[in-house]
């Protein structure tokens, strides 16, 4: 995609996070459909992988396109964040999807690991609502209305 503002469609957003609840609150804070987004959620990061390569329960590219901008959490189960991170940025079809990681995690190991294994952004999962709230959709509106994205074929 050569960028990302001003596309009369929903740009697909993947989200991966394991705790339904957070994965509602994020969908809620995020509005995607209000900045020019649709969310796809799934819970671990065997799951995301499917997903990005179009396979299994993921296989028709209608229920499964290729996102323009991927949030995950780092705790997963079956394939951690910092594993699924450095699968997408070593694959050439999918290194150029930006990624931003939201943890619970300060601590600057895990936000260090993020950056080495090529994440583009950290966001802290903020515990007063409105702050978290701000910051999922202020993220959001950066990465599908101002940034630009190379062009990505669904075919890749």
């Amino acid at each position: 995609m050569e960028g990302n503002a001003g596309e009369d469609f929903a740009l697909p957003v993947l989200l991966v996070e394991d705790n339904p609840d957070h994965a509602e609150l994020i969908g809620r804070c995020l509005d995607c459909e209000r900045i020019g987004g649709r969310l796809y959620h799934v819970s671990d990061g065997e799951m995301a992988l499917e997903f990005l390569e179009q396979k299994g329960a993921y296989s028709d590219p209608s229920g499964s396109p290729r996102p323009v901008l991927i949030i995950m959490d780092l705790r997963l189960p079956r394939l951690d964040g910092l594993s699924l991170l450095r699968v997408i940025k070593n694959d050439a079809k999918l290194s150029a999807i930006p990624v931003v990681v939201l943890s619970t995690s300060t601590a600057a190991p895990d936000i260090d690991g993020a950056y080495a294994a090529h994440a583009n952004a950290y966001l802290a999962k903020s515990l007063n609502f409105d702050e978290f709230r701000m910051q999922l959709q202020a993220a959001a509106t950066f990465w599908l209305q101002c940034n630009r994205t190379p062009l990505i074929k669904q075919d890749q």
